[in-house]
């Protein structure tokens, strides 16, 4: 017959000293200013706003003048059932004699609009030069 046993584990734990003394006629070198994990975060915040402000300074030189620009001459044309922004757009390319394309995508930036989709009745700003 056999026997098992079963002994505890034991482990031997040191007790460090949380603060170390300094030795007599020793001096302590180094900082005696110690951060907190708060302190921390709040000199990271603290860096990050100051640099925020430089950045804010030295964007500030706008390009942006105090004249007045020339209002762009427009006429306003109400959309007929069954007229595309093509048509239209063709009419103005004839008149002011520019490309078709380019006078679309004019008329699509003075009225804001996302296609070249167009209703009865909708009021469009077109360009005259």
């Amino acid at each position: 017959m056999s026997t098992a046993t079963i002994a505890p584990f034991h482990t031997e734990t040191r007790v460090l000293p949380a603060v170390r003394q300094a030795r007599a006629g020793q001096v302590r070198t180094g900082s005696t200013v110690r951060l907190t994990r708060r302190g921390r975060v709040v000199v990271l915040a603290l860096a990050l706003v100051v640099i925020g402000f430089v950045a804010v300074l030295v964007a500030a030189g706008s390009v942006a003048t105090w004249a007045q620009g020339d209002p762009a001459a427009v006429e306003v044309v109400t959309v007929a059932p069954g007229e595309t922004l093509w048509a239209i757009a063709s009419d103005v390319a004839a008149e002011t004699g520019t490309d078709v394309r380019s006078a679309m995508q004019d008329i699509q930036q003075l009225n804001t609009l996302s296609s070249s989709v167009v209703y009865a009745g909708q009021e469009l700003r077109i360009p005259t030069r």
